[in-house]
């Protein structure tokens, strides 16, 4: 698979041929409309999913402001544009509001640690296709680096707890730490799952293998009980409730977000949503099929399928099912936050070591034998 930065450094070298430019700086010009793009996904999708979450409350707890609040002196009213006003007039908030600094915080490291935690959101978007043929840059360790970049994000949350000089602030980056390094094992076991029977990181080759026999969270009887374990320490993973001891409002206030305010608040809640849209977007590609349709779950050997079934798939019909597919699973996660009570610290911990990981361990021997068998 070709990657973008590729496809672009080698148009913008056609276009520029006649004139002596540095090949170098086409180079980075290519590198840098692809990142411009990845913020612009990242700021549209913290908006939209903050709207759609506040929606998915509004109609499972019947509240008013996001059904109700109009814009420009339009009424919303319980339809689909109810409450878009609350959620325009609080990004707007956000960009003009003090950024305060409190006297006897470490000041250099509670400004770099939400651009640590930005940045490790921002770089895993790199590995991370779109449809066939629309990546940044086609790792052949694709999910190996989805895994590691993800993982930077938990040095600045330890940064941001730590330079706040506030004692509720460490304590919620101490369990942040404790919870998101825990819960990274039955995900990395889970994900194995599929290297092991596809013999491949990469992510392309994984599409392509469902593409050729099926969707891997239907391919054995194990394969559901890893796509149940990767999702459920996913919403871990991105502290989402009933998972959300580290920022428990009840308890810390806001964690180590305490003494953050405007701007830099403002990174950590759209690198919160972006771990979200990551996490469903990995779960589709590895586990539902990518940017297959479900009509390729039809398409079995000996029975004959019309050509007419398939033309929902393709580039641009790929980047909708893989669009689609992570949209159903951002809102299961809304679903189990408007449903489940928040759980303490020590039933945290026995899930991830004492259930999740020796499930995981057994699933990862059974999928073994399962593939020397059949």
């Amino acid at each position: 698979m070709d990657s973008v930065v590729g496809s672009l450094n080698k148009t913008l070298i056609s276009l520029f041929s006649e004139i002596s430019l540095d090949v170098s700086l086409l180079f980075l010009v290519a590198v840098i409309i692809p990142g411009i793009v990845i913020f612009l996904i990242m700021t549209v999708n913290a908006i939209v999913a903050v709207y759609m979450e506040r929606k998915v409350s509004a109609f499972m707890q019947d509240r008013l402001g996001p059904m109700e609040v109009g814009i420009f002196g339009f009424k919303g009213g319980k339809k689909f544009w109810g409450g878009i006003g609350q959620t325009i007039a609080d990004a707007i908030k956000l960009l003009v509001k003090e950024d305060i600094i409190p006297k006897d915080a470490n000041k250099f490291l509670m400004v770099l640690a939400p651009f640590i935690i930005f940045i490790g959101a921002f770089v895993t978007f790199i590995g991370v296709p779109f449809s066939n043929g629309l990546v940044i840059s086609d790792f052949n360790i694709g999910i190996l680096y989805v895994i590691a970049m993800s993982s930077v994000g938990v040095i600045g949350i330890i940064l941001a707890g730590w330079a706040s000089n506030n004692k509720w602030s460490l304590y919620g980056a101490m369990r942040a730490a404790a919870q998101i390094i825990s819960y990274e094992i039955p995900i990395g076991l889970s994900l194995l799952l599929i290297v092991i029977v596809v013999g491949s990181l990469e992510m392309s080759a994984i599409v392509n293998w469902q593409a050729e026999n099926r969707w891997f969270i239907i391919h054995s009887p194990f394969a559901l009980l890893g796509f149940l374990i990767y999702f459920i320490s996913g919403v871990a993973e991105t502290n989402r409730v009933p998972f959300d001891i580290p920022e428990a409002e009840s308890e810390l206030v806001a964690g180590w977000m305490t003494e953050y305010s405007g701007f830099r608040w403002a990174l950590f809640f759209l690198s919160e949503y972006t771990n979200m849209l990551i996490v469903c977007i990995i779960a589709s590609i590895v586990f539902l099929g990518g940017w297959l349709s479900p009509f390729q779950l039809f398409d079995i050997p000996g029975i004959e399928i019309p050509e007419s079934f398939f033309v929902l798939d393709g580039f641009y019909m790929g980047m909708f099912w893989l669009l689609l597919k992570t949209v159903l699973l951002i809102f299961v996660m809304m679903w189990i936050r408007w449903t489940f009570p928040r759980l303490r610290v020590d039933q945290l911990m026995y899930l991830c070591w004492k259930v999740f990981i020796p499930f995981a361990l057994a699933n990862l021997v059974f999928v073994c034998i399962w593939e020397l068998l059949f």
